[in-house]
């Protein structure tokens, strides 16, 4: 028997105690977003690194932010490997913040008292559900257990890593770009990073991401009187901010949902007709998709000239994540609000930037400004889209021990529509490129009520991340 195969019957016999951390990790309520839960917050980050130190990786906790603004700490670790190791140096990123549970109403158990039920009502399988339980806390367990079976079995983790797991991912990273910078020499000294928070298309087919969407995502706010009015008194006779946000917001799309701020789309790359064919050749169901969330076919609407897959990998977006203002409680309140606000993103793709994406659409709406208002504009942060190149040799040797770990399916190559502001930072900041070995699903309910993870996912996770550094040793052999 080799040395992988010990460390995998290792992992094998720390399944059910593996699942038992994780529980334990997702019963504390990281929301970094919200300082309500700053303590649960860095209780959780200090969980994490305790789990690297005793799989024999000296990490500790790296504060964030300024002492007016400070932020949410990063699990921090550089770690030597083995002696005659002469690998590849890898950066792991991660993040244990996670997004607000809201609505609560709609979890059909508490989002941080973790259980484990049927995969499907009466079938094979099981899943747990916990808000991160696939992003990203179980995506970095799996991480985790890989790490913990090599030191039981071998003594030590014998890949040279840094390893950076932050708690503002959900937030926009906004504290991370500093922190990156702040530490150039130790991230210019890696080779890759290798990032666990992306998808597959099912459970018994795995995958790589070789792109990302990138962010900006914003917050703007319309005032008009001073104080919130009488509908009766002052309706027709003064600006309704909820009524000028609403017509202004409406003109972001034109008839073929194309965002219509001047220069949105002037640094897009277009899609390779052979990325078009590739794609096609998935046979990537979008009724089907849209019948798990409720809509029918008809609901396939985006940028004319798209199809719904390529619209998510390949083409920029931008959406209303939420709007409020006014009386918005129980029963009737007729007033003329104050003010109305909205929180608006932008997914990104290469080579968009984020903050010129930013200030164009604010400069839009100045332009847009309604009679005797004014705009308050927020910058909630968000980071560049990322791409790989396939042909590298980290990310063959991902796709490896992903076919070693899927029981011999060789992996397939997509794009993801999500946002890691990591990925285009890391290449901005220290020209790394990012291997992305993600394990969720589609039906993940990520950002939602009852979110959830496959354990079948989370053990070919586990069973990658072990392989992946039996990889990197060949690769430092050859």
């Amino acid at each position: 028997m080799s040395r992988i195969d010990d460390v995998i019957t290792t992992l094998k016999k720390n399944d059910a105690a593996g699942i038992q951390r994780l529980r334990e990790w997702l019963s504390i309520p990281s929301v970094g977003t919200d300082r309500a839960f700053e303590k649960d917050t860095r209780r959780a980050a200090q969980w994490c690194a305790d789990q690297l130190k005793e799989s024999g990786i000296d990490a500790d906790l790296k504060e964030t932010g300024t002492i007016e603004k400070p932020g949410n700490p990063i699990v921090w670790a550089q770690h030597p490997g083995a002696p005659d190791y002469n690998g590849p140096h890898v950066l792991f990123y991660g993040h244990y913040d996670v997004q607000p549970a809201d609505p609560l109403e709609l979890w059909e158990s508490p989002p941080f008292d973790p259980v484990i039920k049927p995969a499907v009502p009466g079938g094979p399988g099981e899943r747990i559900v916990a808000r991160g339980a696939v992003d990203d806390k179980g995506q970095v367990s799996t991480f985790l257990e890989a790490m913990r079976a090599w030191k039981e079995t071998t003594g030590g983790v014998p890949v040279k890593m840094t390893i950076l797991i932050e708690g503002e991912e959900e937030s926009g990273s906004v504290n991370l770009e500093r922190f990156l910078e702040e530490n150039i020499d130790a991230l210019k000294a890696c080779d890759v990073a290798l990032i666990s928070d992306t998808g597959m298309p099912s459970a018994t087919q795995p995958a790589i991401t070789y792109g990302m969407r990138g962010l900006a995502y914003t917050e703007v706010r319309l005032h008009g009187p001073d104080q919130d009015l009488h509908s009766g008194l002052w309706g027709g006779r003064a600006p309704n901010p909820n009524t000028e946000l609403v017509k202004v917001l409406a003109q972001l799309w034109d008839k073929d949902y194309r965002v219509t701020i001047p220069g949105f789309y002037d640094d897009v790359i277009e899609l390779k007709p052979e990325e078009r064919e590739e794609w096609k050749r998935l046979k990537f169901d979008q009724t089907v998709a849209l019948k798990k969330i409720g809509l029918g076919p008809e609901a396939d609407i985006g940028e004319k000239g798209y199809a719904a897959i390529e619209r998510e990998w390949a083409r920029p977006t931008a959406e209303i994540n939420g709007i409020y203002g006014g009386y918005i409680g129980a029963g009737a309140k007729t007033v003329i609000p104050a003010y109305s606000t909205a929180k608006i993103s932008f997914r990104l793709v290469a080579n968009q930037d984020p903050e010129k994406i930013r200030d164009s659409f604010f400069a839009w709406l100045q332009e847009r400004t309604p009679p005797g208002c004014r705009w308050e504009l927020s910058d909630h942060g968000g980071g560049p889209p990322g791409n790989a190149a396939r042909d590298s040799i980290y990310l063959q040797a991902a796709s490896r021990a992903l076919e070693g770990a899927a029981a011999g399916v060789k992996p397939i190559f997509i794009k993801s529509g999500g946002s890691i502001p990591v990925v285009g930072l890391l290449n901005a900041v220290a020209g790394l490129d990012s291997v992305l070995m993600g394990f969720g699903l589609d039906d993940d309910r990520v950002h939602s009520p009852n979110e959830k993870f496959e354990l079948a996912c989370w053990r070919m996770g586990t069973q990658a991340h072990t392989r992946l550094v039996d990889e990197f040793q060949k690769i430092g052999s050859r």
